[in-house]
């Protein structure tokens, strides 16, 4: 019998191992749930969208601020390359590793937000002290504190699970804490971010289960002082009269005052129709309009994809929350509920909050379109965070009942072998 050529020998083996890898490149992603994917899908999908909207919108701005077109896009490109693997990594990552570096990481996060507000080394933008620059890189550690402060409650709610019907044992403490490291935040000005992580960690204890009554003092005293802290500055007092100022809706008001951003908002919605004027086309984007590639992108995404790309973006958050309550309907243990709802409520809460202030819903409060707006800082902490729910939507069991099926398939094709 003739022996076949040496290339045909290589060309079957190659084959053979490229059939290989497709099977367990197939077996790893039969393991994870439908939940796993529908959240990865849409978080994805979000990204691509917000890279190719932060390159339409800031061509404007980042030739005038740095001389050349692409600037923004290409940061903004940047962290998601670095953040969409970050995110994949926290995937695998065990409920046990969470929970072991939950307290070093908050202590750790917090640290560069008290350089912040206690040195000089922190950097003034928009009224709000929150920036910290390292070198060529600035940054916010506010964000980070975002992703250790999901991390963290879902450790100490996991230890304190059992007393969290009591205020004074159980709830009290987490607020403790967890207000400390909001107050970090607060002292830099920053009412936005601070509102959010406010709602994320009430939000959170709320939807794994605390009483609302347990939770009203606290409410209130959140109420209380963003009213006294809202107040306290002149520059947040403009941005929170302009809503209620009827000029803004009128048009009458100077152009000059702080209607500017309002209006100019309402007038990009506007101008982009049922169908948008075309990708790349905004007039608001040349200097009209502040901030159109980070708190009012949604603007941009009015004007140049229209109402219908507008109703595209909300729904693909709709999806986003329908993934986390999914994932959190599934949970099995107290950490998984609770960083599920901590991150839901960040993510989703945030996407509202821009969305309303554009609409005019809301007063302007200045926080960015997670996964869309311009902000490497805020893109790659969404994403780990993203990536720690992840982590705990996929189905623990899963490998093994994969492994059993695959050894009942080899055990099967042995006995039709042997007969």
């Amino acid at each position: 019998m003739a022996t076949p050529p040496r290339s045909t020998r290589r060309q079957k083996a190659d084959q053979q191992g490229v059939s290989a890898a497709r099977i367990r490149l197939g077996r790893v992603f039969r393991v994870e749930s439908a939940d796993y994917f529908l959240l990865l899908g849409t978080t994805l999908f979000l990204v691509v969208l917000g890279l190719v909207m932060v390159l339409s919108a800031s061509l404007v701005e980042s030739y005038l601020e740095d001389g050349g077109l692409l600037d923004q896009a290409i940061r903004q490109g940047v962290f998601a390359i670095i953040g969409i693997p970050a995110m994949l990594i926290a995937s695998r990552m065990p409920e046990q590793f969470w929970m072991r570096i939950a307290w070093p990481a908050l202590i750790i996060t917090c640290i560069p937000q008290l350089l912040v507000v206690a040195t000089d080394l922190g950097i003034e933008d928009g009224g709000n002290t929150n920036w910290l620059r390292v070198g060529p890189v600035q940054f916010q550690p506010s964000e980070f504190i975002k992703v250790a402060l999901v991390i963290w409650l879902g450790l100490i709610v996991t230890k304190k699970q059992d007393k969290l019907g009591d205020f004074t044992h159980g709830v009290l403490p987490i607020l403790l804490v967890g207000g400390g490291a909001i107050g970090l935040v607060l002292l830099g000005g920053d009412l936005g971010t601070v509102m959010i992580m406010g709602a994320m960690l009430l939000g959170a204890l709320f939807l794994i289960g605390v009483r609302l009554r347990l939770l009203l003092l606290p409410i209130v005293v959140a109420v209380v002082g963003f009213v006294i802290v809202a107040f306290s500055s002149e520059n947040r007092m403009r941005r929170i009269m302009s809503f209620v100022d009827s000029n803004c809706d009128t048009g009458a008001a100077d152009a000059l005052n702080s209607c500017w951003q309002v209006m100019h908002g309402t007038y990009a919605l506007a101008n982009g129709g049922v169908f948008g004027v075309g990708l790349g086309n905004s007039a608001a984007k040349w200097s009209w309009l502040p901030a159109a590639d980070n708190d009012f992108i949604f603007a941009i995404i009015g004007e140049e994809l229209g109402l219908i790309g507008a109703i595209v973006v909300i729904g693909l958050f709709v999806l986003l929350a329908v993934a986390f309550a999914r994932v959190l309907r599934s949970a099995r243990t107290m950490f998984a509920k609770t960083v599920t709802a901590a991150v839901m409520v960040w993510v989703i809460g945030q996407a509202c909050v821009n969305i309303g202030v554009v609409l005019g819903v809301f007063p302007v409060l200045g926080v960015p379109l997670p996964l869309v707006s311009a902000g490497g800082t805020a893109l790659l902490t969404t994403l780990v965070a993203i990536g720690v729910v992840l982590s705990v939507a996929r189905d623990p069991e899963a490998p093994a009942r994969a492994a059993a099926r695959t050894a009942a398939r080899r055990a099967r094709a042995s006995e039709r072998a042997a007969r």
